[in-house]
């Protein structure tokens, strides 16, 4: 198996996206760190499931070390937590907007933050930013996902340049629509025909086991891949 003896750390891993990429590295061989507000392991082995709201630096950290001290390395690290609301800028929730910021971006930074010391020690693995197109283009009522997603993907960019001399890739992840149970009541609507055609969560994660079973000689920047129901732009 590609993965195996290797340890991945996956956050909002208790459905959609997150459990898809958790199970398709599982499959793939690695041991996994299930961090979710709800602590779920989804019945794998080979899995530890831990309690963690990413929007707690601490609580990260704190979760973090307990993947590697049960496990003993971490290689691979999936920033995967993440939230939506849609609608005109001016009419959103406050509540809402900061909880996309927390959860998107800080979220992100913090994940960074506690699991790149142990990547860097190694002196090799990878960190995935799941960000959208929506950190590629701006889109009508999207006005703070998008700023959260552009902060995702221009802070992951960035990370390839402090991390390529240390071994360690760094790779944002832009997928288009995918239908999971994401921003449904605060932007899509359940049973909406259009959910059909979007991408499922499986292809994410194909996508993500792709990128990080590429040759140490290589890394990927940004990937980006949309439904054929979805227009392309420029």
């Amino acid at each position: 198996m590609e993965l195996e003896g290797k340890v991945a750390l996956v956050t909002g891993a208790s459905g959609g996206i997150g459990a898809a990429v958790a199970r398709k590295l599982h499959e793939a061989g690695a041991s996994v760190g299930l961090l979710s507000r709800r602590g779920d392991d989804l019945g794998l082995d080979r899995a530890l499931g831990l309690t963690c709201d990413v929007r707690d630096r601490n609580a990260v950290g704190t979760a973090t070390d307990a993947v590697v001290e049960r496990f003993g390395r971490l290689d691979v690290v999936v920033a995967n937590a993440g939230v939506g609301a849609y609608g005109p800028f001016l009419e959103l929730d406050p509540e809402q907007l900061e909880t996309m910021i927390d959860v998107n971006l800080k979220g992100t930074l913090y994940t960074a933050a506690a699991t790149l010391p142990h990547l860097i020690a190694a002196g090799e693995g990878d960190f995935l930013s799941l960000a959208s197109v929506a950190g590629l283009r701006a889109f009508p009522g999207e006005a703070v996902y998008n700023a959260s997603k552009f902060g995702q993907l221009g802070f992951t960019r960035a990370l390839d340049h402090e991390l390529r001399e240390r071994g360690v890739r760094a790779t944002c992840i832009c997928p288009g629509g995918v239908k999971t149970n994401f921003a449904i009541g605060t932007g899509r609507t359940e049973g909406d025909p259009v959910l059909e055609g979007m991408l499922t969560a499986d292809e994410v994660a194909d996508v993500v086991l792709f990128t990080v079973t590429r040759p140490g000689r290589m890394r990927i920047l940004t990937t980006s891949f949309r439904p054929m129901i979805e227009a392309s732009w420029g």
